[in-house]
């Protein structure tokens, strides 16, 4: 008698791209980091979307208005030209985040490329770099701004240019920590072993395995980039009116009309407030989860 097997019929379910996978996973083990991932996604989004979401255009005045409170009309008041503080808001966003992305972009890169040159040569290489990144560390980071910022035009680009002189010699600092702790492994020997070029090994070997600390110090970065030009903004040395900017719009009505407008300073400084403090957030995330002595601490 023939034995009957039956075979029981497996349900597979489909299986989730990376791009999708990895936020859900990062969410389950840190969802306050989630959450401040996506207060940073939204404000960028609103940014971006300025010119549609706007209700007002940023330069509209309106005397008549000139100092009114929120209302219905104008959720965040006006200012001292009748602006509407909110479009205003919406359209300092814009220049603040591209200050903070793009000098932390800069700062990294050119760091990226210090520690790796200077983590890998060593020897004179190596003492040459690290004493100009001392240099630059020992300057009073205000003291080193204002002088940047006086020296160079205000515009956009050269607040990125000077905020990045800033990131560069912590993010080459960690690098070359990373590069020195990297290019001792087994995998690195054996590259060497093949006849492969220095430069093939930096970059196709060391720099993947030291991409947890640059992405870490980057997160950290941009919140640090957004205060900075915010101070810059206040202090009159960013970019000028009437381009919003939301250091500016601290600097331009917030100190004369403290007291009869409160909202001037509240609506730029809650949006630097909560926008660092979510960047901030979710850079602790990644560190816990990308920092292997961490992984086990939930």
């Amino acid at each position: 008698m023939a034995a009957t097997v039956r075979q029981s019929s497996i349900v597979r379910t489909p299986k989730l791209p990376a791009i999708l996978r990895l936020p859900l996973q990062f969410g389950r083990r840190k969802p306050v980091s989630a959450g401040a991932g996506l207060i940073v996604i939204a404000a960028c989004a609103v940014a971006i979307l300025a010119p549609w979401l706007a209700p007002y255009g940023p330069d509209d005045v309106d005397l008549i208005a000139r100092l009114k409170g929120p209302s219905s009309e104008h959720w965040f008041g006006t200012d001292q030209f009748g602006r509407d503080v909110l479009s205003r808001v919406m359209y300092g966003g814009r220049t603040s985040l591209t200050v903070g992305l793009g000098a932390t972009a800069l700062g990294i890169g050119m760091g990226v490329l210090f520690g790796l040159l200077s983590g890998y040569a060593g020897g004179a290489v190596d003492l040459v770099i690290q004493r100009l990144m001392d240099a630059i560390m020992a300057l009073p980071p205000i003291i080193l701004l204002m002088v940047l910022a006086t020296t160079l035009s205000p515009s956009i680009r050269n607040v990125i240019i000077a905020i990045s002189v800033l990131v560069t010699p912590g993010a080459a600092r960690v690098v070359r920590g990373a590069t020195l702790s990297a290019k001792e492994m087994p995998y690195i020997e054996a590259a060497r072993s093949t006849g492969a070029s220095a430069p093939r090994i930096v970059f196709r070997h060391v720099l993947p395995n030291v991409m947890a600390p640059i992405i870490v110090i980057a997160s950290i970065a941009v919140g640090s980039a957004i205060m900075i030009e915010a101070a810059l903004g206040f202090l009159g040395l960013s970019v000028r009116p009437p381009t919003s900017t939301w250091g500016n719009m601290l600097n331009t009505g917030a100190q004369t009309y403290m007291e009869r407008a409160p909202w001037l300073a509240l609506a730029p400084g809650l949006a630097i407030a909560v926008t660092v403090f979510s960047i901030n957030l979710l850079g602790d995330g990644l560190r816990d989860i990308l920092d292997p002595r961490l992984r086990g601490r939930d």
